[in-house]
């Protein structure tokens, strides 16, 4: 929840993991170019370096970021409302560490407010900016101080309005103008090329009005390159050659997913692949039958249409939408918002720039030493960076941007003390730092002092109304101590933040009407935990709404099954909009039903196994399950996890047959347990949420970290003894032993940070005192709450 102003939002349960052919790199080291790339789905514009034989994936966060026109002097984005401009500033790229590494530096240099229009492709027409504009089906310049200059529109385009008439969406220069255009559909109504939108696809002639080819499967990115005209057959997934004579396309390369995307370098082109995620817009395209689309960019031979090297995006991304060639730069960096470094660079007419003082030494040094601290910050080495910082501040003592990261580095690093005096140093001499006062609250957060906490967040809203992180934090921490009711509603600012991606969908968000002649589509959006936690509301909503469609993982499917009032349940993947008419985030429902501590939904067991007769279990001896890790990808599994090593004390008490119900690497822990210690590794029956709760019914007690078993554990109506790090999720609140989501669960607390010891301590005792004392049933640790 902290935030940096120095350094890019680190975003730490966003996972972008990708795999590349040998030679991905090497083409580009020869080519001399680099690559940049931008997802709308993953909120990322990313940039593919070439790095020692390796691809470096640099990514940075924007609100749905889709057009872009990028070379070496300058780079445009279109994101959700807006478009950036940056400009390539070398003597920047030379102060960012390490030394000599970046051969270019893109700093924001305008931004320009258009308004959601939903920006496709851009192109620079001598030096102009031309963007297609796909809600008012136009293309489009800028000019101040309007939102947008409409310049063309199809000729069978009768007016301007928001209805997104022919999904208009490519751009091709020739001779340096516009001169070709693609859309989906030859339709003049709101939404209508979505009838026919795997064959009605057109291309079109911007001089002169002419269609020149119809019958097009979601045609996208034309090109004019080496006197031919280029694009791509995205539903066919295919690059093809336009023969405007004959007015027919030559299909030269087939690829295995959504083809969107595409620069050319030599004798190569660069297209992005999508593997076609989530709804309706893609139904019924061919590309849709092949058994597996990949994400990621193709390197294809433009003269053989041949293969030659691949980059595959394996987790996090998606979609993409641009694929664009830096040329004559190797290794660049893109600044998004980087106070510091933004505020220390200035770009200046050559007469100015012949007239400035040079800085003295002392003060020059210092901005190394910040420079540093911040690259530092940026590879996650925190200590490395706290010494940069402290050694700035010996020298410039009254910098307060390195005071201000200093502050924020101990934060991250667990400092929480040292943070707040620092930060507190901060605002006392700029009051009105509104991300001084988040930070702030921050590391009283991470110290369990909520009320403190909620204070500067408080204030950082109030110096900055728009603030979405602050009032995310702000909700998070209200949830903690048990204000539901406003946290909910604070927490409903997620999606204003880079953390959370937002369902892109044209139909209107539920916000808790009656919709009685409706169907609902409720989404999950984070973990497997929150999932099972918040599935409980289902059973209110159907009070409301006339059908429910839940979305969400194939492992969660299985179990859910049994949740009565859900009329379809399925994963992520293909859905026609005719299918639903209004959609919600599952996580926003607490906030719709005005939840407080004492009206949770807690009808125990909400949840019940209904199938995995093949797993059975039939000791006698008492049967505890076990968990000892969570997802690693999850942002607080440092602090949430252990290892198996810890639970040997627990391990250790007689009488107790234990069952482990861990997955993923951790298991391979199990296999340095002593041979004495009974456990049974059921991780070969676990093929999903079903699978394991069949084994959690057989059981008398699950014993967890913070993980989806203890939730699920919970949500069947079983003992379930959940252990927690110091600074424990929002959902245990503080300090009580009990919760009121589970009222089978009981928790065990940390009372310093990353100190196993004492509590499992406490398990093993009370562990004990079940079996040998004859008392099981205290096992449920069930509370008045």
């Amino acid at each position: 929840m902290n935030n940096q102003t120095d350094a890019p939002v680190n975003t730490d349960n966003y996972l972008l993991r990708s795999v590349h052919t040998n030679n991905f790199p090497q083409i580009l080291d020869q080519l001399g170019i680099s690559l940049v790339v931008s997802t709308y789905q993953a909120g990322k514009l990313i940039v593919l370096r070439a790095d020692n034989g390796v691809i470096n994936t640099h990514f940075r966060t924007f609100k749905k970021p889709m057009g872009l026109a990028a070379n070496h002097e300058k780079i445009a984005l279109g994101t959700a409302y807006q478009i950036w401009d940056f400009r390539n500033v070398p003597a920047v790229a030379e102060k960012i560490e390490p030394a000599g590494k970046h051969d270019a530096c893109y700093l924001p240099r305008n931004i320009h407010i258009t308004g959601d229009i939903d920006i496709h492709e851009m192109a620079w027409a001598k030096d102009e900016l031309w963007f297609i504009n796909t809600r008012f089906s136009c293309l489009c310049t800028l000019g101040h101080p309007n939102s947008f200059v409409p310049r063309w529109r199809p000729p069978f385009i009768t007016g301007y309005d928001l209805t997104d008439r022919c999904h208009l969406n490519g751009l091709c220069l020739k001779n340096d103008l516009p001169k070709y255009a693609t859309a989906l559909g030859e339709t003049d109504t709101a939404a209508g090329w979505r009838k026919n939108k795997a064959n009605g696809g057109i291309l079109m002639d911007i001089e002169t009005n002419e269609i020149l080819m119809r019958g097009l499967s979601m045609p996208h990115s034309p090109r004019w390159y080496q006197e031919q005209l280029w694009l791509l057959e995205s539903g066919n997934g295919s690059l093809a050659k336009v023969d405007l004579n004959q007015r027919k396309l030559e299909t030269v390369a087939k690829l295995p997913g959504f083809t969107r995307g595409m620069d050319f370098w030599g004798n190569l082109a660069f297209i992005g692949l999508s593997q076609v995620r989530e709804t309706a817009v893609f139904t019924g395209m061919p590309i849709t039958q092949l058994q597996e689309r990949i994400c990621g960019v193709w390197v294809v031979n433009i003269l053989t249409g041949e293969t030659i090297a691949f980059l595959r995006f394996e987790a996090g991304v998606q979609e993409i939408f641009s694929v664009a060639v830096l040329p004559n730069i190797r290794f660049p960096e893109i600044i998004e918002w980087n106070e510091n470094l933004l505020a220390s660079s200035y770009v200046l007419p050559d007469e100015a720039l012949a007239e400035t003082v040079k800085p003295t030494s002392e003060i020059a040094m210092a901005e190394t030493h910040l420079a540093k601290g911040n690259q530092f910050y940026q590879e996650g080495k925190l200590v490395e960076a706290i010494v940069e910082y402290q050694e700035c501040l010996k020298l410039q003592a009254d910098l307060t941007r390195a005071k201000y990261n200093l502050g924020v580095a101990l934060g991250d690093n667990q400092q929480y003390e040292a943070a707040i005096n620092v930060l507190q140093q901060v605002i006392n001499t700029e009051p009105d730092n509104a991300e001084a006062h988040n930070s702030l609250a921050y590391a009283y957060s991470q110290k369990g002092e909520l009320e403190a906490a909620i204070k500067h967040y408080e204030e950082a809203i109030n110096l900055n109304g728009n603030f979405a992180k602050a009032h995310f934090n702000l909700g998070m921490t209200l949830l903690k101590n048990g204000e539901f009711k406003r946290g909910f509603a604070e927490c409903e600012w997620r999606w204003q933040t880079a953390e959370f991606t937002p369902f892109q969908c044209p139909h209107p968000q539920w916000k808790g009407e009656g919709i009685m002649d409706k169907t609902l589509l409720i989404h999950t959006e984070q973990g497997a935990g929150d999932a099972i936690q918040f599935i409980r509301y289902i059973p209110l909503v159907t009070k409301r709404c006339q059908r429910i469609i839940f979305v969400c993982t194939s492992e969660l499917i299985p179990i859910f099954k049994s949740v009565p009032g859900i009329d379809k349940l399925m994963p992520p993947g293909e859905l026609q909009l005719s299918e639903f008419d209004i959609y919600v985030p599952l996580m926003s429902l607490p906030y719709i039903f005005d939840t407080t501590l004492e009206t949770i939904p807690a009808n125990i067991p909400y949840l019940k196994s209904t199938n995995s007769n093949h797993i059975n279990i039939s000791d006698t001896e008492y049967k505890v399950g076990i968990v000892w890790a969570g997802s690693p990808t999850h942002k607080n599994d440092h602090n949430r996890s252990c290892k198996l090593t810890n639970f040997l004390p627990i391990l250790q008490v007689p009488g107790v047959k234990f069952y482990s119900l861990q997955k993923g690497e951790a298991i391979k822990e199990l296999a340095h347990i002593s041979r004495n210690i009974q456990i049974e590794d059921m991780s070969s029956q676990l093929n999903n949420y079903a699978d394991t709760a069949a084994v959690i019914n057989q059981l008398d007690l699950v014993i967890s970290v913070d993980t989806s078993v203890a939730h699920l554990a919970g949500a069947l109506g079983k003992p379930v003894w959940t252990l927690l790090c110091f600074n424990a999720d929002w959902r245990w609140l503080q300090e009580v032993e009990n919760t009121p989501w589970y009222p089978t669960m009981k928790l065990f607390r940390q009372s310093q940070s990353r100190d196993w010891q004492e509590v499992v301590e406490k398990v093993k005792a009370e562990l004990w005192e079940v079996i040998t004392g004859g008392r099981r049933q205290e096992a449920e640790g069930r509370r008045e709450f």
